[in-house]
């Protein structure tokens, strides 16, 4: 953390937080074929001075009456109408253009223009121009955010600007850490890891440290105070190989089906339990090993690190909502994230205790713990108890722990995800005690789920020295425009402050960090990665954060989930169809009294375009509505069901529900839509959910999911599982899920005509061509069953937590300055703004106990 800030040529020591800038060097990905953007825009405005002088003049008035930061596609259509007024449609396809569509964002302070240059995925350029003069000048991260400030009124001196603002900078931690180099690895980290730390640990030269590093590494693992692997006797690598060669000139002697009980002397030679549970499995084991020692490489490695027994308790963090598994969905701040968990639970204890079966240690059973908050006031759910198992496990458990204020008492109310950063902290120490006694030791793992869970995984795997991996699901900063340049306009509402902090702290604090897609982490060519998003920004008054991640870093990895193959399965599977659902379902979709609809459908014959999601702008439900009402083709072939939200606006508590609510019913009455379209309240029920995609295959119908973005896309997995061909959002992960136009079709929400158009090409061609729809709808089904379930995650995710397990121990000195930094990071600023907030949270529970007790909390559909 340092001072710096933008200033005049006449201060240079305070022109950068380093000292005087340099020109950047470019790297290859970041190159033109005329140079550096500074030096093509320097050489377009000898070519082409007055069509440059109209478009910055342009961007120049267009923020004034739109407003300072523009948009990249606002300078794109500025510069084709320059082009077209002046004549010149060469500049359009240059390299002045070139530079113009990797800008992500304007800033526009008179006289001057400073551009955001995204040439590729996480690489920034950043450079200004001078409208008067057009003078153009390179800038630094650092000094384009202290420009931008200057949009937001602070405590500037007489030159305009604070030349004293903390700033975060972590890229000074990483300089000798290994960075991935191609944006395809991006997000494969575990393996350019292993490539490139096994390479350097066991080169010739240092063999022997990296042998005995793995020799130390296996010589630690306990299991309820029982040593496992190896004894104490085998104290050097020299004695290791020893006995790996002398075992395996034992085990030869028996079939690799035989039980490792049948082998005689092997304990006598150092070896204790946790090898394998066969004498084939051991062999393969030891061989691993022997292969490690002499010639290493990082598959190899891999392999051996991922049957080793290392992982029996595992704790999953989930602290927000109403976490629960039956009469939740659809509480406050509680949807997908509670189903991801659960399911992700099921799948994971049974990879687990597969791995310590098959290492020889049948009787050790896999203890897996959600760790959420316990809720007096539960309405109706089981968030008030403090245990409660899971359903479809051995062993996995729901352990809840309430609340407390700051004097210590319990605190009985839900409280939304934005408001809950003053509990955290004392929430981390009482779960923490939780744990410790529930599960009898320290847990193997720690999973953080949110920005909550995130940053409390952050803190409780410091006090335990436990390896953390974090799943963010979504990440708010990019949700919100402008969330971080503007926070204080939406402190009182959302306290991204606190949020962007944490997420801050604990995605750097992080041994891995899991993704459901690439573009979670990088984006794509036109938008920039939720993670992404983090590596330069500035909260005006906060802090300014000069690079904040680092997307190459290697401790990305995507490992998507799926769908829960017990409810969501091919509707081709007639002897598995719950059948004894179609009268409920019948009726919720055709009986013109069901409580709960609007709407009804008069043809019952027609197949069903389908969709199910939260009613909010961002799911873009009412945009789907009016891309179907709009095409008399596509209303003609087929009838629009909509599952989701609220139908009487009055009936949540979420603004932004009640208004696409509204909007919802003026669509239906403009469009007369009534005898083709029904919309359906959020329906809670998975296992009848399920059945629905199935009965909807029935008809021929398919699925949309018409979001503006969407990080991963659950929904279109579980529809593509049970067989529905899909159009699906291109913005976001459903892009990565869906092969276009061979497992489904990608639609852009931007042009709906074009995408009702396609759905309606679709079905007319079906119509035609039944073959056509069962071609798609069995393309979907293969796509998923390859790469999208459950067990495909469960098996990659513990693998993963073994391998980082493995470096985070050979490797722990080399992050120590990093987490120092965190950790004051935390306690300077972290903690400051809490505290702020917790002042501001009694004032607000006073007001409340003035006024009275609350009813319930309204249902919307989630907002996770």
């Amino acid at each position: 953390m340092s001072a710096g800030a933008d200033s005049p040529s006449s201060q240079p020591f305070l022109a950068s937080p380093r000292g005087v800038i340099t020109p950047r060097t470019f790297t290859r990905s970041l190159s033109f074929a005329g140079g550096t953007p500074s030096e093509i825009l320097k050489a377009g405005l000898v070519h082409s001075r007055n069509e440059l002088v109209l478009l910055f003049s342009r961007c120049m008035a267009k923020s004034k009456a739109d407003k300072p930061i523009l948009l990249p596609h606002i300078i794109m259509d500025e510069l084709c109408a320059v082009c077209d007024e002046c004549n010149n449609p060469m500049l359009k396809s240059g390299e002045i253009a070139a530079i113009l569509k990797t800008v992500q964002e304007a800033v526009v302070i008179a006289p001057r223009i400073a551009f955001a240059l995204r040439p590729t995925m996480g690489e920034w350029y950043y450079v200004r121009v001078s409208v008067e003069d057009m003078r153009v000048e390179e800038m630094t991260a650092a000094h384009y955010l202290a420009f931008k400030e200057k949009l937001v009124p602070l405590d500037q001196d007489r030159h305009g600007y604070d030349p004293f603002v903390l700033e975060l900078d972590l890229k000074p931690f990483g300089a000798h850490q290994p960075k991935i180099s191609l944006q395809s690895h991006i997000g494969n980290g575990v393996s350019f890891l292993n490539r490139t730390l096994s390479a350097k640990m066991f080169s010739q030269n240092a063999n022997a440290e990296g042998s005995q590093l793995m020799l130390d590494f296996l010589r630690e693992f306990k299991h309820g105070g029982e040593k496992l692997l190896l004894s104490p006797r085998v104290n050097s690598v020299q004695k290791l190989r020893h006995s790996l060669l002398r075992a395996d000139r034992l085990l030869e002697k028996h079939e690799d089906e035989d039980p490792l009980s049948v082998v005689q002397g092997i304990d006598e030679l150092g070896f204790l339990p946790g090898w394998g549970n066969t004498v084939g499995r051991v062999r393969e084991s030891f061989q691993l090993l022997l292969d490690i020692i002499q010639a290493p490489d990082a598959d190899t490695l891999e392999k051996f690190l991922a049957r080793l027994p290392l992982m029996v308790k595992v704790v999953i963090l989930s602290p927000h909502g109403y976490f629960g598994q039956t009469n939740v969905l659809g509480m406050p701040d509680t949807g997908g994230q509670v189903v991801y968990i659960l399911d992700q639970v099921r799948a994971m204890e049974r990879e687990m205790q597969q791995r310590l079966d098959e290492a020889g240690l049948q009787n050790v059973k896999a203890d897996v713990v959600v760790l959420t908050r316990l809720i007096p006031d539960a309405h109706g759910t089981s968030c008030n108890e403090r245990l409660e198992p899971i359903s479809g496990c051995q062993n996995a458990r729901i352990l809840r722990v309430p609340f407390r204020d700051s004097e210590g008492r319990i605190l009985n109310h839900w409280v939304s995800r934005f408001d809950l950063w003053p509990y955290l902290e004392r929430f981390t120490i009482d779960a923490t005690k939780e744990i410790l006694a529930e599960m009898g030791g320290k847990p193997d793992f720690i999973i953080g789920n949110y920005s909550d869970g995130n940053l409390v995984a952050t803190l409780m795997s410091h006090r335990m020295n436990v390896t953390q991996c974090n799943i963010a699901h979504a990440l708010e900063k990019t949700k919100y425009d402008d969330a971080d340049i503007y926070w204080q306009k939406l402190e009182d509402k959302y306290h991204f402050s606190c949020q962007f902090t944490a997420d801050l702290i604990a995605m750097n604090s992080a041994d891995f960090i899991v993704t459901s897609t690439y573009q979670e982490i990088a984006g794509h060519e036109e938008m920039v990665g939720q993670y992404e998003s983090y590596k330069s920004f500035t909260m005006p008054q906060l802090y300014r954060v000069v690079e904040g991640i680092d997307i190459y870093n290697p401790k990305f990895n995507i490992v998507s989930p799926g769908a829960d193959l017990d409810i969501y399965f091919p509707y081709q599977e007639k002897e598995r169809r719950l059948t004894g659902l179609h009268k409920d379902i019948e009726a919720l979709l055709f009986d013109p009294d069901f409580k709960g609809t609007v709407g009804q459908l008069e043809d019952r014959d027609k197949p069903i375009l389908f969709s199910m999601a939260r009613l909010d702008k961002v799911k873009n439900l009412t945009g789907l509505a009016e891309w179907y009402a709009g095409n008399q083709r596509l209303r003609g072939l087929v009838n629009l069901v909509i599952v989701g939200g609220v139908i009487d606006p009055a009936a949540t508590m979420d603004r932004e529900e009640a208004a696409e609510c509204e909007h919802m019913h003026e669509l239906v009455e403009k469009y007369k839509m009534h005898g083709t379209f029904r919309w359906i309240v959020a329906q809670k029920n998975r296992v009848r959910n399920g059945e629905l995609y199935r009965y909807i295959a029935d008809t021929r119908g398919a699925f949309a999911q018409p979001a503006l973005y969407e990080a991963f896309g659950l929904t279109v997995i579980e529809a593509m599982t049970c067989g529905l061909p899909t159009f699906a959002t291109n913005h976001g992960g459903p892009s990565e899920i869906i092969k276009h136009k061979k497992s489904g079709f990608h639609i852009d929400p931007y042009h709906g005509a074009e995408a009702a158009d396609l759905m309606a090409d679709f079905f007319e061609r079906s119509q035609k061509e039944p073959s056509h729809w069962t071609k798609i709808s069995e393309a979907a089904q293969e796509r998923i069953f390859s790469r999208y379930t459950w067990s495909i995650y469960a098996k990659r995710l513990v693998t993963l937590s073994h391998v980082y397990t493995f470096w985070k121990h050979v490797t722990s000195l080399e992050s120590r300055e990093t987490k120092r930094y965190l950790e004051m990071f935390y306690i300077l600023q972290m903690r400051k703004l809490v505290a702020k907030m917790s002042e501001e949270t009694v004032e607000k529970e006073k007001a409340a106990a003035e006024a009275g007790p609350a009813g319930p909390p309204k249902v919307g559909f989630g907002a996770m």
